[in-house]
């Protein structure tokens, strides 16, 4: 009964451990997550930024000169 008891307390030792490790890369990964989405974020606003001028230099290339 002792040694089943001393084995109960190693394998919840290790089991701790094991959620410690994992609820740490899960912090990690979070932080990743949140840093990339805030990348991507920049990433389309800089893209919008881009279309809008190049569209804005299009329109202004295709209109004709008021003396034709």
């Amino acid at each position: 009964m002792e040694n089943l008891i001393k084995k109960l307390e190693e394998q919840i030792t290790f089991l701790q451990h094991e959620i410690s490790q994992i609820s740490d890369e899960l912090y990690s990964q979070q932080k990743e997550i949140i840093h990339l989405k805030k990348k991507i974020s920049n990433f389309n606003k800089r893209i919008e930024e881009l279309d809008s001028g190049i569209e804005s230099n299009i329109v202004k290339e295709d209109k004709k000169p008021p003396h034709y």
